[in-house]
């Protein structure tokens, strides 16, 4: 959506008359719904029985489901600015909130969570409604719009943050995501990868998949705010998501994950406070529908965890049968494969409730059954016999089932949750042939009898279906990789797989072509920015075979192996950060491509030549004036930029420790040196981001830039979208605008924002011919069945 159309729907809303009806103040912060009334008999009737609400609480219990969901924001916390942007926000927005009355009714500070760490993460009794509309708030919602965009602040929900937490991940990881998308998980767990940011690539990964074509191009969206090498999006049904396998030491090895975090689709209902339709929409049936998936997802999780390894399951949902009756079949069926993780020590302050060892199953009609065996015959398509407790006493207590985590809304104002971590501690029982590591694809041609043969209660129904498909797709993918991926292998190629082999669906993906060693595209750069001998090229790579490559992008050693390894198994959707763009002139200042601000934290540790230091005021200059002239500039800066040639070069600001009142985190930026000025090629919200860092009021600022961007509607600011095949920042705009609005999140294009990665673009160095991509999308975003909801 462009900035006029922005505009004229911003106008448009400003004129039109108040809907919420005579609700009046409260009907403000009931969230935009008083017509829909929060009552559901039937939801109330089953819970009461099942009695997972401890005595005496049940009113509260249905009090703070009838309650809008508090905003809560999470600082991330692999940067090195998130001390800067925590202190900004104690000591600037969160003040400025005291005293503030919205609609009559007084804003509550916000409040740190207790159990995260490092007071990263926030509430308030604000809602998301209040927080968009209140002009009172119009000054903090932009700070969080503006910092969301740069990847510095994520509005997630606070339940949502409790599984990344659990899963305990370190940078040498490999991480699979089994269901990631909107992408607010998976952004914690990249941040865990980057703990340590003197290391520009961590031994670990994370692949995050997602079922839905559409959404992972809004999970693309999400991930690349955090400007990792390390993460790859990835389109399967998790349910039967391939074995991929690696190169170690020139022998094909099958690639276990040592982190799994398996987030699974769900009825919802303990999204109530913020999906509002689940109060009408709510039956048992769409439990029993979706606890079938959800088994054979973490199934699918546990086969692919290596062992020592850990997997956190996760819902949204409070119903045991699509938690503990997943968990129980899942240890059952293991046969001690398995355990669950006690954490009851982890996350001190976190407020939870064990998991409960007996349930029955209810069917929409009100008609309990309370073991299997009184499920008449004409219900046993619909009831499973995964769905009841384990009849035998002994089994029952080894599961430990009360190692799972419930967390019930009123107990901290949040969510309902339930989550449950996972070890494995040997191969699964239908796997047992299967070694740690080996070097082929794994067999399993008679999983299916082993698995039935130890079933007691029919699990059997929900192992074949994942165990045969894998089958098959493991003989034909090793058919496949022994015939037609040695030579793109060789090239470096690794193209989206053959139509034979999957249903390509949604948009048809471009090649990943990793650079040849003796490419001579690669040798300007390397002179030209004196690239440190350890530079790491064999991992840049193109999105385009024929022409002219547009940007170069880089991904780390460990993800180059699983591309290479796997181009004819995955649908990747995306992966890499952009490190250099070509610049249409660049060529006559010795080197045709600039350097990409996405990637520039990467690229320093290896850059030993067209560095600039700079002082503080040089800084606020840099982001404050397009295009200032280098008279403006200290005298200290002048003097470094009159030898150096034209062209890109780095700006690197290092706090001064005499200097405690200035900012103390350092700060790299990209710049462009011509004959008589100096400036940044750095994104509106990222110049907003840094001075706001440096204390310089940005709100009265914002509204002359949104008046300097419109004036600059002509400049062809996407030059580094257009010949490349068409990058997947095309694809996923007008996704992202739909898909947000639809799943509840927060839309990162404000009418008074513009997307960080093509504000980067703006050099008056840019081709003026170049014309501005089509849109791949013609199709329109469906809404998810409000019955499968994900945080």
């Amino acid at each position: 959506m462009g900035r006029r159309a922005r505009d004229r729907r911003r106008q448009q809303q400003q004129r039109r008359p108040e809907r919420d009806g005579g609700g009046g103040d409260q009907a403000g912060w009931a969230g935009g719904y008083p017509e829909i009334v929060k009552e559901n008999e039937l939801f109330e009737r089953y819970y009461r029985e099942l009695g997972i609400v401890p005595r005496g609480e049940w009113d509260a219990f249905m009090a703070a489901l009838r309650e809008p969901l508090p905003a809560t924001l999470r600082i991330t916390g692999y940067r090195s600015h998130a001390k800067e942007i925590l202190h900004c926000l104690k000591e600037k927005y969160f003040r400025e909130l005291q005293d503030l009355e919205v609609d009559g009714q007084k804003v509550e500070m916000p409040q740190a969570l207790s159990w995260y760490p490092e007071e990263l993460a926030w509430h308030t009794n604000l809602s998301r409604k209040i927080l968009r509309k209140s002009p009172q708030l119009e000054k903090f919602h932009q700070f969080l719009v503006s910092e969301t965009e740069c990847g510095n602040i994520s509005r997630q929900e606070a339940v949502s943050m409790i599984p990344p937490l659990l899963l305990d991940v370190n940078p040498h990881h490999k991480i699979l995501d089994m269901c990631a998308a909107p992408g607010s998980k998976t952004a914690q767990l990249i941040e865990m990868l980057h703990a340590d940011m003197n290391v520009p690539f961590p031994k670990g990964f994370v692949i995050a998949n997602d079922v839905d074509n559409k959404r992972c191009y809004l999970l693309v969206h999400q991930a690349k705010r955090l400007n990792s090498p390390c993460i790859m999006v990835v389109n399967h049904d998790a349910s039967s998501i391939p074995n991929l396998q690696i190169d170690v030491d020139g022998r094909k090895e099958v690639l276990f994950y040592d982190r799994i975090l398996c987030d699974v689709p769900c009825s919802g209902d303990g999204t109530m406070r913020k999906n509002i339709d689940v109060w009408k929409k709510w039956t048992t049936q769409n439990s029993l529908q979706l606890h079938g998936l959800q088994l054979r997802i973490a199934t699918r999780g546990v086969e692919q965890l290596a062992e020592g390894g850990r997997m956190v399951y996760s819902t949204c949902s409070l119903n045991p049968i699509e938690n503990e009756a997943v968990i129980a079949s899942l240890l059952e069926k293991s046969q001690g494969a398995l355990e669950l993780a006690d954490v009851s020590s982890e996350l001190p302050g976190l407020k939870r409730m064990p998991g409960i060892t007996k349930w029955k199953v209810m069917l929409k009609d009100g008609q309990w059954f309370e073991e299997w065996g009184d499920v008449p015959s004409n219900r046993q398509t619909q009831i499973r016999p995964t769905m009841f407790p384990v009849k035998d006493e002994e089994k029952l207590k080894a599961m430990n089932l009360e190692r799972c985590l419930r967390i019930l809304p009123h107990h901290q104002n949040t969510g309902g949750f339930f989550v449950a971590v996972l070890i494995k501690k040997s191969p699964m029982p239908w796997n047992k042939r299967q070694p740690k590591i080996h070097q082929k694809l794994p067999q399993r041609t008679e999983d299916t009898e082993v698995t039935a043969a130890n079933s007691d209660n029919g699990s059997e129904c929900i192992t074949e279906e994942p165990t045969l498909a894998e089958n098959e797709e493991s003989k034909k993918m090793q058919e496949l990789q022994n015939s037609d991926t040695e030579q793109s292998k060789k090239e470096g190629v690794c193209g989206p797989p053959p139509s034979k082999k999957m249903k390509l669906f949604g948009f048809k993906e471009d090649p990943f072509v990793f650079l040849p060693e003796d490419d001579p595209l690669f040798l300007p750069i390397q002179k030209f920015y004196a690239l440190d001998p350890s530079f790491p090229k064999m991992n840049l790579l193109t999105r385009t075979q024929e022409g002219k490559k547009r940007q170069l992008y880089m991904v780390s050693k460990e993800l180059r192996n699983v591309l290479l390894n796997n181009s004819e198994k995955m649908k990747v959707i995306n992966t890499g950060i952009k490190v250099w763009s070509r610049n249409s002139d660049g060529e006559q200042f010795g080197c045709a491509f600039r350097l990409a601000q996405e990637g520039i934290y990467t690229l320093y540790p290896f850059i030993h030549a067209r560095i600039i230091n700079v002082c503080i005021e040089d800084v606020k200059i840099l982001l404050t004036q397009e295009n200032p002239f280098l008279s403006k500039f200290s005298s200290e800066t002048q003097k470094k930029v009159k030898d150096m040639a034209m062209g890109s070069i780095v700006l690197k600001y290092d706090p001064h420790p005499e200097k405690p009142d200035d900012l103390q985190c350092p700060i790299v930026l990209c710049g462009w040196q011509g004959k008589t000025s100096l400036r940044a090629f750095v994104p509106k919200n990222e110049r907003l981001h840094y001075l706001r860092m440096m204390g310089v009021e940005v709100f009265k600022a914002k509204r002359k830039e949104d008046e300097f961007e419109s004036k600059m509607t002509e400049v062809p600011h996407r030059l580094a979208q257009t010949e490349e095949g068409m990058d997947v920042e095309d694809k996923e705009h007008d996704l992202v605008t739909k898909i947000e609005a639809e799943i509840g999140e927060e839309s990162s294009h404000s009418p008074v924002e513009s997307s960080a990665m093509e504000v980067e673009n703006k050099t008056e160095d840019l081709d003026q011919s170049s014309k501005n991509a089509n849109s791949h999308v013609s199709q329109e975003s469906k809404d998810t069945d409000a019955n499968n909801v994900k945080d």
